[in-house]
């Protein structure tokens, strides 16, 4: 039975859950655990941590593509027996489609850098696979933390995301900063989560939502949208506003909730002042 080392332990993440937990099952299904990375060494300890106990003792592996990380990350990889590969960015689509086609096992688990696994939800998968016979994919529940917050209302939970599948069985399509994993075939559910821990700080969600924007503005471009409008830049801000915070109730997660809807409003200005700007541009 795995134990994780000391130093990879944590007491409970930010809603009380232990980070890591001996898995009480035997994993009689392979599964490949998948991640892009770039400079992630402050949140690939957790996330790698969390998913030792699908891998151990030769029951599975742990494929990492790095895109040139000039920060401990790569190794961070080697230390907990990752498959590493480094390729050149390709967006984010084609990238994590990449580090797909390098899993070798029955299932593939596609983990961002900044996610780790509850550990009920580690146990669950041993569970669900172990006895699947129909399914190609699963979704999973996401946790998304704000400032130290679990946000439960607003439309963040349970977020849920087609993350793992059978090899060979589907793809992700590329939508600007969020790519969507499609598969032919039925698909089933976790109740546990994936624990995201995006947004520590305020830096790091404005240093996002800076990035994403301009990608959302290329969408919108290529989708006809590239004029200025009143609408969108600050009508469709204010209502989204308003449906997230109050009618998504979510002014109950408190402070980081108030600012959290807020900003993320600012965001779809941005977006579409990007759009107008871009498209002024082509």
């Amino acid at each position: 039975m795995f134990v994780p080392p000391a130093h990879l332990l944590r007491p409970a993440d930010k809603c009380g859950i232990p980070i890591c937990a001996r898995s009480r099952y035997s994993l009689s299904v392979k599964i490949s655990v998948v991640l892009i990375t770039h400079n992630e060494e402050s949140n690939l300890p957790r996330t790698l941590a969390s998913v030792l106990p699908l891998v151990n003792d030769g029951l599975g592996e742990i494929i990492v593509l790095d895109s040139g990380s000039t920060d401990r990350t790569i190794e961070i990889a080697r230390e907990h027996g990752a498959k590493l590969f480094v390729e050149p960015w390709k967006g984010f689509a084609e990238q994590k489609n990449s580090a797909m086609e390098k899993a070798s096992m029955d299932w593939v688990l596609q983990l961002d850098a900044d996610e780790a696994l509850e550990p009920a939800l580690a146990e669950e998968i041993v569970e669900m696979l172990a006895g699947n016979l129909a399914n190609v994919g699963f979704w999973i529940p996401r946790k998304n933390f704000f400032l130290g917050r679990c946000i439960k209302h607003g439309g963040f939970y349970p977020d849920p995301k087609l993350r793992l599948i059978r090899r060979g069985a589907g793809k992700f399509g590329e939508y600007g900063a969020h790519p969507t994993m499609k598969v032919e075939g039925p698909t089933g559910k976790f109740s546990h989560a994936l624990l995201h821990d995006a947004y520590p700080t305020l830096r790091s969600y404005i240093d996002h939502m800076n990035s994403y924007s301009s990608m959302g503005a290329q969408v919108a471009v290529e989708r006809g949208r590239g004029g200025f409008s009143i609408a969108n830049i600050v009508f469709r801000p204010f209502l989204t506003f308003i449906y997230d915070y109050i009618f998504r109730m979510g002014f109950m997660d408190g402070c980081e909730g108030l600012l959290l809807h807020l900003y993320h409003s600012v965001y779809v200005s941005w977006k579409y002042a990007k759009a107008w700007e871009l498209g002024k541009k082509r």
